[in-house]
This record gives C-alpha cells, sequence and structure tokens, in this order.
C-alpha cells in the first residue's frame, strides 16, 4: 500500500514512494507538491481552475509522475468482468464472485480486481467480510474496484447520484481490502463543448478524492473513450486534480490512435493500476493480438509497481482463454 508524500501529512504505506520531481528534484515530507505547485503545472497544460474549462496544449506539458520505490514490479491479477457472462448468468454454468475468486487462486494470479456491477445489490457489510476473508484463505489479494459511471455532468442531480454511487463504492472497496477503485470519466452530452465536460470530470474527481482520502483508497481514472479517449485529454484531466489519492487506471486496450503503444507510454508514468487487454486496435487497422512485452517495456520504463490484470474482451469463452493467455505471460514475465 502506498501514498504520496504529500502536504495533508498522510501516513506513507509501505512498498511505494508517490514523492514526486519538479525541476530535477524530488519533493518530499519537507518540500511538498503544493498546490501552487500543482497550478504551474496545471497552467502549462491551459487547466484552469475549478469549475472552469479543463484544456491542454501538448503532451510535453505533463503532471510530474509518480516516483516509485524499488525496482518494477508487475504482479498479474484478472478483473472479474473478464467472466461478467458467467457472472450475469448469461453463460453456465452460472458463477459468484466466491467463484471468481477461487478461479484466480487456480490460476496462481496474485489479485483479482471485484467489480461492482456483480454484487448484490446493497451488500452487506457481512457479505463483504466474507469475501475479504475468502480471499485471503485463497492467498489472493483484492488488488482492488471497479465502478461504472460518468462524471460528465454538470451540477445537479444527476451528478450527485454519480458521486454518492462512487463514493459508496470507495468505501465498500476499502471495506474488501482493495487499494484501488476504476472509475471513468464518461461522454461529453451532445453539443458540449470537451473542455467544458472536462472540468466537470475535475471537479467531481476532486470531490471523490476527499472521500478517498478517508477511505484510503486510490481513485484511478481509466483511459476508456470519450472525455479520456486520447492520452492528451487524460493528462490534462489529471493535472487539474490536486490529491495524493488520484492515480490512473492504465488500460491497454482503449486508445486507438495510430500507435496505442506510444500512447499508452504518455500515461505509464500515472498508473496506479492496470487493465491488461489481449487485443489493440490501432486507428484505420484491424484489431490486433497485444505485444505483452512491449507493454512489460513500458511499464518498467516508469518502474511500475502495481497490478497487470487481465480483463478479458474477445470472443473466445473466458474460461478456456483467460488461464492459457495468463499462463503464456507469466511465463514472458520470467
Amino acid at each position: 500500500m502506498w501514498a504520496r508524500r504529500g502536504r495533508h501529512g498522510l501516513p506513507a504505506r509501505a512498498g511505494i514512494d508517490l514523492s514526486v520531481e519538479c525541476s530535477g528534484r524530488t519533493l518530499g515530507e519537507k518540500e511538498s507538491f503544493s498546490m501552487s505547485t500543482r497550478r504551474e503545472f496545471v497552467s502549462a497544460l491551459g487547466v484552469v481552475g475549478a469549475g472552469a474549462a479543463v484544456g491542454f496544449r501538448s503532451a510535453a506539458f505533463a503532471i510530474p509522475p509518480i516516483k516509485r520505490e524499488g525496482p518494477p514490479e508487475l504482479k498479474l491479477g484478472c478483473c472479474a468482468y473478464s467472466l461478467r457472462d458467467y457472472l450475469t448468468g448469461k453463460l453456465e454454468p452460472k458463477l459468484t464472485l466466491d467463484d471468481f475468486l477461487e478461479k484466480c487462486a487456480e490460476w496462481k494470479l496474485d489479485g483479482a480486481e471485484l467489480t461492482a456491477y456483480y454484487f448484490p445489490k446493497d451488500p452487506a457489510d457481512a457479505y463483504l467480510d466474507h469475501l475479504k476473508q475468502k480471499a485471503a484463505a485463497l492467498g489472493v489479494a483484492i488488488s482492488g474496484g471497479a465502478v461504472g459511471n460518468t462524471f460528465c455532468l454538470p451540477p445537479g442531480d444527476k451528478r450527485s447520484g454519480q458521486l454518492a454511487l462512487v463514493k459508496t463504492w470507495l468505501e465498500r472497496t476499502a471495506k474488501l481490502g482493495g487499494r484501488t477503485m476504476r472509475v471513468f470519466g464518461g461522454s461529453p452530452p451532445k453539443d458540449t463543448d470537451p473542455e467544458e465536460a472536462r472540468g466537470w470530470v475535475v471537479e467531481c474527481l476532486q470531490e471523490c478524492c476527499a472521500a478517498a482520502a478517508e477511505h484510503r483508497v486510490i481513485v484511478a481514472l481509466e483511459n476508456h473513450g470519450g472525455v479520456t479517449g486520447t492520452p492528451e485529454s487524460v493528462l490534462a484531466i489529471a493535472a487539474g486534480v490536486d490529491s495524493e489519492w488520484f492515480g490512473l487506471n492504465l488500460d491497454t486496450g482503449n486508445f486507438h490512435g495510430e500507435d496505442p503503444y506510444a500512447d499508452l507510454a504518455k500515461v505509464a508514468p500515472y498508473a496506479v493500476t492496470t487493465h491488461l487487454k489481449v487485443q489493440v486496435s490501432p486507428k484505420g487497422k484491424p484489431a490486433q493480438a497485444t505485444d505483452f512485452q512491449r507493454i512489460v517495456e513500458i511499464l518498467r520504463a516508469v518502474n511500475y509497481r502495481g497490478y497487470l490484470s487481465l480483463e478479458y474482451e474477445a470472443k473466445e469463452d473466458p474460461l478456456t482463454a483467460a488461464p492459457r493467455q495468463l499462463a503464456e505471460w507469466r511465463k514472458l514475465l520470467g
């Protein structure tokens, strides 16, 4: 577990140092990454204050990357979403999250990401405790959670509902022992200025990060199309969020430019967790198998320490394809 050593004086968690570098310096306990420093980076990106539009000039103006302690460490995991058709009963046999955890143990995985979609409605604390104990007994870490949401909403009841949803699942993820929770930015409503929509997302993320600090769970924004469809837009949003409890969920299949790997490399320094797809889809080309070794090189280059969680979306039965793919990746990791 970890925390950026920042101005709020939050306790550091062992394993990863999220102090940041600025002008060749490391900003640690005595010289933290202050609001004024953040504003300098935000200004360079063309990002203006909360409640206003969020823009960007160039990927060259990036927020300072996470600094991590120790050598790169890549752990294999799986997202419950990979078995969605079994967890929803679309395919037989219908599986539960207990079954999913057992599959993760059978496949010799380090972690399991529990997607909110597959929980009972309003799960009781006793159920969350059961899953936490089940995972511990199996020797599988609950790496984090994931929720489906949109933050591309102006102030109002709809936005308040989405904020309440995310905050509820931050609390539940904490009770499960997860250290990150994936969130979406969303897609701008029709005729909405994309920069205005980015501003809404920043406002929502800032509010959620306050709740995340309370529960000691990292809000992880995924590159998931819409307002997060390009690395430049992702970085512009990230630059506007001032919190030690914020990072990115790197999804290896969700950039669709001419060179998805180059796009992934731009945002990798800010990743706190990773969803690993079996395919990438470059612009104007058919889907192709993910170059796993290249993904590993990108992550090791930024000293990534965290999970690579399979998020399986291909056509083959995941109960057949997932363990085979994970075994192949494990060999490549060495």
